[in-house]
């Protein structure tokens, strides 16, 4: 079965370097299957019509995927909808994992800025009612306010928090950096780690 792969990334900032990275994973071989590259017009219209249409949407971009592939730019850890699309892949058991992708050159043939890993930026703590998802933001841990439903244990790949403090989802998974470690050769094989992990 080919595995398929969402690719979360700033739209604005990083299409151009993120379409490189997914391109020299998807050429090579016709087996790779991606979601995730998104018209921009149909994200914005899905954004006009609200939250709830946004999320349903990015949740659709999700099916029938199993592994979830943040290409991390200068300021990818603070998008909201990264942050959507990271906590609704914690839900369904994807693998996860980043890509730093700023020493890609863009259409401009500029290298971007490196910016914090959205996996640190989101975790997961527990309390008396169940596990729940955290963002850092303000310079401290909040609840998630996208997703505030508990996550059943079962339902994680990792071992879940045991107390309030919050643990961050890039303690379970792998960081890589593209242009530093011949992402366009290893790319396929961090992604198959990543579904391995995840027992996907």
């Amino acid at each position: 079965m080919p595995r398929r792969t969402f690719f979360s990334f700033h739209y604005a900032l990083d299409v151009w370097r993120a379409w490189n990275v997914r391109n020299s994973w998807v050429v090579r071989d016709g087996t790779k299957k991606d979601r995730g590259f998104f018209d921009n017009s149909v994200f914005e219209a899905s954004k006009r019509e609200g939250d709830d249409v946004l999320k349903r949407f990015l949740r659709e971009g999700l099916e029938n995927t199993s592994v979830t592939c943040v290409l991390a730019g200068a300021n990818t850890w603070q998008r909201r909808w990264v942050r959507y699309e990271i906590a609704r892949s914690v839900v369904k058991r994807n693998g996860l994992l980043t890509v730093a992708i700023h020493g890609v050159r863009n259409d401009k043939q500029e290298l971007g800025e490196k910016g914090a890993n959205p996996l640190a930026q989101m975790g997961l703590y527990r309390t008396g009612r169940g596990v729940y998802l955290a963002e850092w933001s303000g310079g401290k841990w909040i609840a998630y306010r996208d997703y505030v439903l508990p996550i059943p244990e079962a339902d994680l790949w990792f071992e879940p928090p045991s107390t309030t403090t919050v643990v961050q989802l890039s303690k379970h998974c792998l960081a890589y950096d593209f242009a530093a470690q011949n992402g366009r050769a290893n790319i396929g094989g961090w992604i198959e780690i990543a579904a391995g992990m995840a027992g996907r």
